[in-house]
């Protein structure tokens, strides 16, 4: 039965966002109402519910509430099929309408990084791709190497109603990827914090080798260590030590272990061109070192360089001085000649008064002349 519009009887909705897989409830009131039925309609113009009364067989929607100023009803597991223009009608003459929009939002999948491979050898192009499917509006994915943000090359699909997201990262690997870990980062308005997935990269890289010393002036007598530092993946074994191009000449003296190389007492025997190699799947690299090894009595007769240090700094000192003596006498002599020119004008009066009155005047101005050097 159809009933006369009265003022207030107009019905008042509000649009709803839900995610896929929630609840959403639909509610349609008016503020006065004769008894006059409210119904909702889904965006097929099905009926739903006409009052108390389910006219959709769909086990997934329900009523909540239903009276004379209102008509709820609830949607369960909702999908995204399920967005749309939903309709509430109050039958009155005419029949009056407002539509609400269900908003659906499509959760993304984990992440997926694919393109690693274990081990990555120094120098290979690769490309990491990070994947997410499902989001509805399309997810964002960010890439970060350790902490630092850094941009791939994004692409996304449509798939149905909702997105698939891909981004890529291209670059040639060295040695300073190895362990780094790359982190995908996937954010979207349905999350509550952003989905992530970390993979760390292993890169094989040849070694590279320094040595080491244990004294700046190895000396005759003295204990002396060298060590064979390197950095190489797979750790490069083992150290090889040699000395001038062949095999070390006193193994009793010199004493490996590992990377070290320890020569218990030095003597002049040992002075020559030490090198230390070592190699993985990778290559092979090596590092050298000169040992001198000096005579503790003659450095003892490089005392006089200190001497001579003490003389190059007294020999400095002493110009100095001469130089301030020299500027203290020219700066004197100037002054004196400028007071002697300022008192000539007593020189050259024709008589004895004359002189004292010009004396006098040149006295009084050259006061206000006079220049003081400090």
């Amino acid at each position: 039965m159809f009933h006369t519009v009265i003022q207030g009887q107009f019905p008042i909705t509000q649009n709803v966002t839900v995610v896929e897989g929630g609840t959403a409830n639909m509610t349609c009131r008016v503020d006065y109402n004769d008894n006059t039925s409210l119904q909702w309609s889904n965006p097929a113009q099905q009926t739903l519910f006409f009052g108390d009364k389910k006219a959709l067989r769909d086990h997934r929607i329900e009523l909540v509430r239903a009276s004379s100023q209102e008509l709820t009803i609830r949607v369960n597991d909702v999908s995204l099929s399920d967005e749309g223009q939903y309709t509430c009608s109050l039958f009155t003459m005419p029949v009056r309408t407002t539509k609400a929009f269900l908003i659906v939002l499509g959760v993304p999948t984990r992440p997926e990084i694919t393109g690693f491979t274990k081990p990555a050898m120094e120098g290979d192009e690769i490309t990491l791709t990070c994947s997410t499917s499902g989001s509805k509006p399309a997810a964002i994915i960010r890439w970060f190497r350790n902490d630092k943000e850094v941009q791939g090359t994004l692409e996304v699909n449509a798939t149905g109603k909702s997105f698939t997201v891909r981004s890529s990262l291209q670059f040639q690997v060295d040695k300073g990827d190895d362990g780094v870990a790359y982190t995908c980062s996937v954010e979207h308005v349905s999350l509550s914090s952003p989905y992530m997935t970390t993979e760390v990269l292993e890169v094989h890289y040849a070694p590279q080798l320094k040595i080491t010393h244990s004294l700046i002036i190895p000396q005759e007598g003295q204990y002396f260590k060298l060590e064979c530092v390197f950095i190489g993946n797979p750790i490069p074994e083992p150290v090889l030590w040699s000395k001038d191009g062949g095999d070390l000449p006193d193994i009793e003296r010199m004493i490996v272990e590992g990377r070290e190389l320890t020569i218990t007492t030095l003597n002049k025997t040992d002075n020559g061109t030490y090198r230390c190699e070592a190699s993985n799947h990778m290559g092979t690299s090596f590092a050298e070192y000169v040992l001198f090894v000096y005579d503790p009595n003659a450095l003892g007769q490089h005392g006089p360089d200190h001497a001579l240090i003490g003389g190059v700094v007294a020999v400095v000192v002493f110009i100095t001085l001469c130089l301030i003596i020299v500027l203290g006498r020219y700066l004197a002599r100037h002054k004196g000649t400028y007071l002697t020119h300022e008192a000539k004008g007593a020189e050259d009066a024709p008589d004895a008064d004359t002189a004292i009155i010009n004396a006098e005047g040149n006295h009084v101005h050259a006061e206000e002349k006079k220049e003081y050097f400090i």
